[in-house]
Protein backbone atom coordinates (compact mmCIF):
# COMPACT_ATOMS: atom_id res chain seq x y z
CA UNK A 1 0.00 0.00 0.00
CA UNK A 2 2.54 2.37 0.80
CA UNK A 3 4.68 1.81 -2.51
CA UNK A 4 1.49 2.49 -3.85
CA UNK A 5 1.09 5.54 -2.79
CA UNK A 6 4.48 6.57 -3.14
CA UNK A 7 3.83 5.80 -7.45
CA UNK A 8 0.76 7.34 -6.87
CA UNK A 9 2.43 10.93 -5.41
CA UNK A 10 5.27 10.25 -7.74
CA UNK A 11 3.06 10.64 -10.99
CA UNK A 12 1.21 14.07 -9.31
CA UNK A 13 4.50 15.25 -9.03
CA UNK A 14 5.76 14.44 -12.38
CA UNK A 15 2.54 15.89 -13.96
CA UNK A 16 2.81 19.37 -12.15
CA UNK A 17 5.71 20.42 -14.77
CA UNK A 18 4.82 18.84 -17.88
CA UNK A 19 7.24 20.37 -19.79
CA UNK A 20 10.36 19.74 -17.70
CA UNK A 21 9.03 15.89 -17.63
CA UNK A 22 8.78 15.54 -21.15
CA UNK A 23 12.13 17.22 -22.03
CA UNK A 24 13.65 14.63 -18.98
CA UNK A 25 12.11 11.78 -20.92
CA UNK A 26 13.53 12.95 -24.23
CA UNK A 27 16.74 12.11 -24.03
CA UNK A 28 15.55 8.00 -22.94
CA UNK A 29 13.33 8.00 -26.00
CA UNK A 30 15.57 8.97 -28.15
CA UNK A 31 17.97 6.61 -27.26
CA UNK A 32 16.28 3.55 -26.99
CA UNK A 33 14.40 4.23 -30.42
CA UNK A 34 17.74 4.55 -31.95
CA UNK A 35 18.92 1.46 -30.61
CA UNK A 36 15.72 -0.58 -31.36
CA UNK A 37 15.58 0.78 -34.79
CA UNK A 38 19.66 0.05 -35.71
CA UNK A 39 19.90 -3.29 -34.44
CA UNK A 40 16.45 -3.90 -36.12
CA UNK A 41 17.85 -2.11 -38.87
CA UNK A 42 21.21 -4.43 -38.82
CA UNK A 43 19.75 -7.79 -38.23
CA UNK A 44 17.37 -6.93 -41.53
CA UNK A 45 20.51 -6.16 -43.26
CA UNK A 46 22.36 -9.30 -42.52
CA UNK A 47 19.30 -11.27 -43.03
CA UNK A 48 18.87 -9.74 -46.69
CA UNK A 49 23.14 -10.65 -47.49
CA UNK A 50 22.36 -14.32 -46.01
CA UNK A 51 19.20 -14.75 -48.43
CA UNK A 52 20.76 -13.66 -51.67
CA UNK A 53 24.13 -15.10 -51.12
CA UNK A 54 22.10 -18.16 -50.57
CA UNK A 55 20.38 -17.34 -53.63
CA UNK A 56 23.01 -17.84 -55.61
CA UNK A 57 23.51 -21.37 -55.24
CA UNK A 58 23.52 -24.63 -52.15
CA UNK A 59 26.33 -26.44 -50.93
CA UNK A 60 28.14 -24.25 -53.42
CA UNK A 61 32.59 -24.03 -53.28
CA UNK A 62 33.60 -21.93 -55.64
CA UNK A 63 37.00 -22.11 -57.13
CA UNK A 64 39.08 -19.38 -58.30
CA UNK A 65 42.45 -18.67 -60.12
CA UNK A 66 45.31 -17.96 -58.11
CA UNK A 67 46.64 -14.20 -58.19
CA UNK A 68 48.25 -13.15 -61.13
CA UNK A 69 51.92 -11.49 -61.06
CA UNK A 70 52.79 -8.69 -63.35
CA UNK A 71 55.95 -6.78 -63.50
CA UNK A 72 56.80 -8.05 -60.34
CA UNK A 73 53.68 -6.81 -58.53
CA UNK A 74 51.18 -9.16 -57.27
CA UNK A 75 47.50 -8.61 -57.93
CA UNK A 76 44.68 -9.83 -56.45
CA UNK A 77 43.58 -13.14 -55.73
CA UNK A 78 41.01 -14.35 -58.91
CA UNK A 79 43.33 -12.40 -61.06
CA UNK A 80 45.24 -15.21 -62.55
CA UNK A 81 44.53 -17.34 -65.80
CA UNK A 82 45.43 -21.06 -64.08
CA UNK A 83 41.67 -22.21 -64.43
CA UNK A 84 40.91 -23.86 -67.45
CA UNK A 85 38.16 -25.61 -69.37
CA UNK A 86 39.44 -28.83 -69.35
CA UNK A 87 40.35 -28.28 -66.14
CA UNK A 88 36.35 -28.61 -66.16
CA UNK A 89 35.67 -31.06 -68.13
CA UNK A 90 38.00 -33.22 -66.35
CA UNK A 91 36.43 -32.90 -63.40
CA UNK A 92 33.44 -33.37 -64.50
CA UNK A 93 34.61 -37.00 -66.16
CA UNK A 94 36.54 -37.89 -62.56
CA UNK A 95 35.47 -40.83 -60.43
CA UNK A 96 37.66 -39.43 -57.88
CA UNK A 97 35.10 -36.75 -56.37
CA UNK A 98 32.26 -38.79 -54.60
CA UNK A 99 30.96 -35.88 -53.06
CA UNK A 100 30.39 -33.63 -56.28
CA UNK A 101 27.72 -33.16 -58.06
CA UNK A 102 27.51 -30.71 -60.23
CA UNK A 103 30.27 -28.54 -61.59
CA UNK A 104 29.92 -25.29 -63.10
CA UNK A 105 32.86 -23.80 -65.54
CA UNK A 106 32.17 -20.04 -65.63
CA UNK A 107 33.79 -17.17 -67.26
CA UNK A 108 32.57 -13.84 -66.61
CA UNK A 109 33.31 -10.12 -67.57
CA UNK A 110 31.30 -6.76 -68.44
CA UNK A 111 30.99 -5.55 -71.58
CA UNK A 112 29.09 -3.10 -73.37
CA UNK A 113 25.42 -4.20 -74.92
CA UNK A 114 23.00 -2.48 -77.21
CA UNK A 115 19.64 -3.37 -78.90
CA UNK A 116 17.94 -1.16 -81.19
CA UNK A 117 18.95 2.42 -79.98
CA UNK A 118 19.74 1.62 -76.38
CA UNK A 119 22.32 0.25 -74.44
CA UNK A 120 23.81 -0.96 -71.04
CA UNK A 121 26.95 -2.02 -69.90
CA UNK A 122 26.03 -5.13 -67.90
CA UNK A 123 28.23 -8.81 -66.55
CA UNK A 124 28.23 -11.06 -69.70
CA UNK A 125 28.27 -14.81 -67.83
CA UNK A 126 29.58 -17.36 -70.19
CA UNK A 127 28.15 -20.74 -69.26
CA UNK A 128 26.94 -24.39 -69.37
CA UNK A 129 23.78 -26.13 -68.84
CA UNK A 130 24.85 -26.97 -65.22
CA UNK A 131 24.77 -23.27 -63.89
CA UNK A 132 21.24 -23.14 -63.77
CA UNK A 133 21.29 -26.11 -61.54
CA UNK A 134 24.15 -24.65 -59.45
CA UNK A 135 23.04 -21.49 -59.09
CA UNK A 136 19.32 -21.92 -58.74
CA UNK A 137 18.36 -19.80 -61.88
CA UNK A 138 14.70 -19.79 -62.72
CA UNK A 139 13.20 -18.97 -65.89
CA UNK A 140 10.41 -16.50 -66.27
CA UNK A 141 9.88 -17.72 -69.85
CA UNK A 142 12.07 -19.46 -72.47
CA UNK A 143 15.08 -21.45 -72.10
CA UNK A 144 18.41 -21.89 -70.65
CA UNK A 145 21.61 -22.27 -72.60
CA UNK A 146 21.55 -26.24 -73.31
CA UNK A 147 24.78 -28.12 -73.91
CA UNK A 148 24.36 -28.30 -77.43
CA UNK A 149 24.30 -24.08 -77.62
CA UNK A 150 27.53 -23.86 -75.75
CA UNK A 151 29.29 -27.05 -77.97
CA UNK A 152 28.31 -25.12 -81.25
CA UNK A 153 28.81 -22.06 -80.46
CA UNK A 154 25.74 -20.75 -80.54
CA UNK A 155 24.77 -17.26 -80.14
CA UNK A 156 21.72 -17.29 -77.69
CA UNK A 157 21.38 -15.42 -74.70
CA UNK A 158 19.32 -15.27 -71.71
CA UNK A 159 18.80 -12.12 -70.13
CA UNK A 160 18.14 -10.82 -66.32
CA UNK A 161 15.60 -8.78 -65.63
CA UNK A 162 17.28 -5.68 -65.43
CA UNK A 163 18.84 -6.07 -68.41
CA UNK A 164 15.79 -6.40 -70.15
CA UNK A 165 14.16 -3.60 -68.53
CA UNK A 166 17.57 -1.68 -69.29
CA UNK A 167 17.31 -2.21 -73.30
CA UNK A 168 13.63 -3.49 -73.82
CA UNK A 169 11.63 -0.80 -71.86
CA UNK A 170 8.81 -3.39 -70.95
CA UNK A 171 8.40 -5.10 -74.52
CA UNK A 172 8.66 -8.91 -74.97
CA UNK A 173 12.62 -9.71 -75.16
CA UNK A 174 12.41 -13.15 -76.26
CA UNK A 175 12.89 -13.70 -80.12
CA UNK A 176 15.05 -10.25 -80.00
CA UNK A 177 18.22 -9.07 -81.09
CA UNK A 178 21.11 -8.15 -78.94
CA UNK A 179 24.30 -7.21 -79.67
CA UNK A 180 27.30 -8.00 -77.67
CA UNK A 181 30.44 -6.30 -78.35
CA UNK A 182 29.11 -5.99 -81.87
CA UNK A 183 28.00 -9.42 -82.12
CA UNK A 184 25.05 -10.36 -82.66
CA UNK A 185 22.71 -12.36 -80.33
CA UNK A 186 19.38 -14.15 -80.07
CA UNK A 187 17.51 -14.01 -76.43
CA UNK A 188 15.88 -17.14 -75.67
CA UNK A 189 15.03 -16.79 -72.14
CA UNK A 190 14.25 -14.07 -69.11
CA UNK A 191 15.71 -15.13 -65.49
CA UNK A 192 13.13 -15.22 -62.22
CA UNK A 193 14.59 -11.84 -60.40
CA UNK A 194 16.70 -12.63 -57.56
CA UNK A 195 16.90 -9.23 -56.26
CA UNK A 196 19.82 -7.32 -55.52
CA UNK A 197 21.57 -3.46 -56.46
CA UNK A 198 25.58 -2.76 -57.30
CA UNK A 199 27.82 -3.58 -59.52
CA UNK A 200 27.34 -6.97 -58.67
CA UNK A 201 23.46 -7.35 -59.24
CA UNK A 202 22.47 -10.78 -60.17
CA UNK A 203 19.83 -9.34 -62.44
CA UNK A 204 22.21 -7.22 -64.11
CA UNK A 205 23.66 -10.29 -65.78
CA UNK A 206 23.48 -12.16 -69.69
CA UNK A 207 24.25 -16.18 -69.88
CA UNK A 208 25.47 -17.07 -73.39
CA UNK A 209 27.12 -20.45 -73.86
CA UNK A 210 30.45 -20.52 -72.61
CA UNK A 211 32.73 -21.69 -75.41
CA UNK A 212 31.37 -18.97 -77.32
CA UNK A 213 31.79 -16.24 -74.53
CA UNK A 214 35.35 -17.76 -74.82
CA UNK A 215 36.27 -18.29 -78.71
CA UNK A 216 34.45 -15.37 -80.37
CA UNK A 217 33.62 -12.54 -77.75
CA UNK A 218 36.28 -12.19 -75.38
CA UNK A 219 38.86 -14.35 -77.18
CA UNK A 220 40.91 -16.02 -73.62
CA UNK A 221 41.49 -19.47 -73.68
CA UNK A 222 40.44 -19.80 -69.16
CA UNK A 223 37.89 -19.61 -66.70
CA UNK A 224 36.88 -16.90 -63.93
CA UNK A 225 36.12 -19.25 -62.14
CA UNK A 226 34.75 -23.32 -61.19
CA UNK A 227 31.42 -23.53 -59.27
CA UNK A 228 31.17 -26.60 -57.32
CA UNK A 229 28.29 -27.81 -55.44
CA UNK A 230 28.75 -30.49 -52.76
CA UNK A 231 26.13 -33.49 -52.45
CA UNK A 232 25.17 -31.87 -49.42
CA UNK A 233 25.85 -29.41 -46.65
CA UNK A 234 27.46 -32.17 -44.37
CA UNK A 235 30.29 -33.07 -46.88
CA UNK A 236 31.40 -29.55 -47.82
CA UNK A 237 34.83 -30.34 -46.33
CA UNK A 238 34.98 -33.40 -47.83
CA UNK A 239 34.10 -31.71 -51.52
CA UNK A 240 36.52 -29.17 -50.67
CA UNK A 241 39.50 -31.38 -50.33
CA UNK A 242 38.57 -33.70 -53.54
CA UNK A 243 38.11 -30.84 -55.80
CA UNK A 244 41.31 -28.79 -54.02
CA UNK A 245 43.46 -32.23 -55.01
CA UNK A 246 42.10 -32.97 -58.02
CA UNK A 247 43.34 -29.99 -59.12
CA UNK A 248 46.67 -30.31 -57.95
CA UNK A 249 47.04 -33.35 -59.43
CA UNK A 250 45.65 -31.96 -62.62
CA UNK A 251 48.22 -28.80 -62.71
CA UNK A 252 51.08 -31.30 -61.40
CA UNK A 253 51.41 -29.74 -58.24
CA UNK A 254 52.28 -31.94 -55.30
CA UNK A 255 52.62 -29.21 -52.81
CA UNK A 256 48.75 -27.61 -51.65
CA UNK A 257 51.43 -24.27 -50.14
CA UNK A 258 52.08 -23.37 -54.31
CA UNK A 259 48.75 -24.31 -55.51
CA UNK A 260 47.84 -21.52 -58.36
CA UNK A 261 44.13 -21.40 -57.17
CA UNK A 262 41.91 -20.84 -54.23
CA UNK A 263 38.87 -22.75 -53.03
CA UNK A 264 36.18 -20.48 -51.30
CA UNK A 265 33.14 -21.74 -49.25
CA UNK A 266 29.37 -20.56 -49.31
CA UNK A 267 30.02 -20.34 -44.89
CA UNK A 268 33.27 -18.63 -45.65
CA UNK A 269 31.36 -15.75 -47.86
CA UNK A 270 28.34 -15.79 -45.00
CA UNK A 271 30.78 -15.99 -42.41
CA UNK A 272 32.88 -12.42 -43.91
CA UNK A 273 29.28 -10.79 -44.77
CA UNK A 274 28.11 -11.37 -41.17
CA UNK A 275 31.21 -10.50 -39.60
CA UNK A 276 30.91 -7.03 -41.47
CA UNK A 277 27.09 -6.19 -41.30
CA UNK A 278 27.73 -7.02 -37.23
CA UNK A 279 30.53 -5.31 -36.94
CA UNK A 280 28.40 -1.91 -38.38
CA UNK A 281 25.40 -3.13 -36.25
CA UNK A 282 27.32 -2.64 -33.32
CA UNK A 283 29.33 0.19 -34.10
CA UNK A 284 26.08 1.83 -34.72
CA UNK A 285 24.67 0.72 -31.75
CA UNK A 286 27.47 2.06 -29.64
CA UNK A 287 26.75 5.52 -31.14
CA UNK A 288 22.95 5.06 -30.13
CA UNK A 289 24.00 3.99 -26.54
CA UNK A 290 25.45 7.42 -25.81
CA UNK A 291 21.85 9.12 -26.53
CA UNK A 292 21.28 6.78 -23.86
CA UNK A 293 24.23 8.19 -21.17
CA UNK A 294 22.97 11.94 -22.09
CA UNK A 295 19.24 11.30 -21.17
CA UNK A 296 20.00 9.42 -18.04
CA UNK A 297 22.29 12.56 -17.32
CA UNK A 298 19.63 14.64 -18.21
CA UNK A 299 17.40 12.83 -15.68
CA UNK A 300 20.15 13.59 -13.03
CA UNK A 301 20.34 16.94 -13.73
CA UNK A 302 15.99 17.39 -13.86
CA UNK A 303 15.71 15.07 -10.46
CA UNK A 304 18.38 17.47 -9.02
CA UNK A 305 16.80 20.64 -9.68
CA UNK A 306 13.78 18.72 -8.37
CA UNK A 307 15.97 18.35 -4.88
CA UNK A 308 16.31 22.12 -4.98
CA UNK A 309 13.08 23.21 -5.75
CA UNK A 310 11.45 20.97 -2.78
CA UNK A 311 14.00 21.35 0.21
CA UNK A 312 11.20 23.06 2.52
CA UNK A 313 9.23 20.26 1.34
CA UNK A 314 11.77 17.36 2.40
CA UNK A 315 12.61 19.16 5.28
CA UNK A 316 8.83 19.39 6.73
CA UNK A 317 8.42 15.68 5.59
CA UNK A 318 11.69 14.88 7.76
CA UNK A 319 10.60 17.03 10.47
CA UNK A 320 7.13 15.22 10.50
CA UNK A 321 9.21 11.95 11.07
CA UNK A 322 9.57 10.82 7.00
CA UNK A 323 12.55 8.32 7.00
CA UNK A 324 15.60 8.30 4.77
CA UNK A 325 14.60 5.23 3.14
CA UNK A 326 11.02 6.80 2.26
CA UNK A 327 12.52 10.04 0.90
CA UNK A 328 15.02 8.10 -1.15
CA UNK A 329 12.17 5.87 -2.62
CA UNK A 330 10.26 8.46 -3.55
CA UNK A 331 13.09 10.43 -5.85
CA UNK A 332 14.18 6.66 -7.06
CA UNK A 333 10.00 6.24 -8.04
CA UNK A 334 10.17 9.49 -9.72
CA UNK A 335 13.19 8.99 -11.75
CA UNK A 336 12.18 5.42 -12.68
CA UNK A 337 9.00 6.24 -13.72
CA UNK A 338 10.70 8.87 -16.06
CA UNK A 339 13.12 6.68 -17.89
CA UNK A 340 10.47 3.32 -17.82
CA UNK A 341 7.11 5.91 -19.67
CA UNK A 342 10.30 7.18 -21.90
CA UNK A 343 11.72 3.31 -22.49
CA UNK A 344 8.42 2.04 -23.58
CA UNK A 345 7.58 5.29 -26.35
CA UNK A 346 10.94 4.70 -27.20
CA UNK A 347 10.58 0.92 -27.86
CA UNK A 348 7.16 1.92 -29.52
CA UNK A 349 8.45 4.61 -31.57
CA UNK A 350 11.90 2.51 -32.63
CA UNK A 351 9.87 -0.27 -33.76
CA UNK A 352 7.40 2.16 -35.93
CA UNK A 353 11.06 3.70 -37.43
CA UNK A 354 12.51 0.38 -38.20
CA UNK A 355 9.26 -0.73 -39.52
CA UNK A 356 8.88 1.93 -42.21
CA UNK A 357 12.84 2.49 -42.79
CA UNK A 358 12.71 -1.85 -43.93
CA UNK A 359 9.78 -2.33 -45.86
CA UNK A 360 9.38 1.04 -47.62
CA UNK A 361 12.85 2.81 -47.76
CA UNK A 362 15.53 0.52 -47.99
CA UNK A 363 13.21 -2.66 -49.00
CA UNK A 364 14.87 -4.77 -46.55
CA UNK A 365 12.49 -7.83 -44.30
CA UNK A 366 11.20 -6.30 -41.41
CA UNK A 367 13.27 -8.35 -38.24
CA UNK A 368 12.13 -7.57 -35.21
CA UNK A 369 14.55 -7.86 -32.58
CA UNK A 370 13.42 -9.09 -29.11
CA UNK A 371 16.84 -8.79 -27.80
CA UNK A 372 16.70 -5.11 -28.49
CA UNK A 373 12.93 -4.48 -27.32
CA UNK A 374 14.44 -6.16 -23.22
CA UNK A 375 17.13 -4.50 -24.00
CA UNK A 376 15.13 -1.43 -23.75
CA UNK A 377 13.11 -1.89 -20.87
CA UNK A 378 15.76 -3.11 -18.64
CA UNK A 379 18.16 -0.39 -19.89
CA UNK A 380 15.56 2.11 -19.01
CA UNK A 381 14.93 1.02 -15.67
CA UNK A 382 18.78 0.55 -14.71
CA UNK A 383 19.10 3.91 -15.83
CA UNK A 384 16.30 5.03 -13.63
CA UNK A 385 18.00 3.68 -10.55
CA UNK A 386 21.32 5.02 -11.33
CA UNK A 387 20.61 8.38 -12.25
CA UNK A 388 18.22 8.62 -10.02
CA UNK A 389 19.80 7.42 -6.72
CA UNK A 390 22.15 10.06 -6.24
CA UNK A 391 19.04 13.47 -6.34
CA UNK A 392 17.49 10.43 -3.88
CA UNK A 393 20.37 10.44 -1.50
CA UNK A 394 20.86 13.50 -1.63
CA UNK A 395 17.66 14.73 -0.69
CA UNK A 396 17.65 12.30 1.92
CA UNK A 397 20.57 13.32 3.86
CA UNK A 398 19.52 16.96 3.90
CA UNK A 399 19.00 18.37 7.49
CA UNK A 400 15.48 18.99 8.50
CA UNK A 401 16.35 22.62 10.33
CA UNK A 402 18.86 23.67 7.00
CA UNK A 403 16.12 22.21 5.10
CA UNK A 404 13.00 24.67 6.56
CA UNK A 405 15.35 27.79 6.90
CA UNK A 406 16.16 26.87 2.98
CA UNK A 407 14.82 30.51 1.31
Amino acid sequence: MELFETITESLQTLTVNKLRTSLAMLGIVIGISSVIALISLGQASQQSVQSQIQSLGSNLLTVLPGAQTTGGIRQAAGSGESLTYADATSMIASKSIPDIQNISPEFSKRSQVTAGGANTNTNVIGVTSAYQTVHNVSLSEGTFITDQENSSLAKDAVLGPQVVSDLFNGADPLGQTIRINRIAFHVVGVTVSKGGSGFQNPDDTIFIPLQTAQKQIFGVDYLSSIAVQAKSSGVMTNAENEAGYFLLAQHKLSDPAKADFSILSQSDILGAADQVTGTFTTLLSGIAAISLLVGGIGIMNIMLVTVTERIREIGLRKALGAMKKTIITQFLVEAIILTFVGGIIGMVLGIAISYVLSLFVLHLPFVLSWFAVVLAIVVSGGIGILFGWYPARKAANLSPIEALRYE
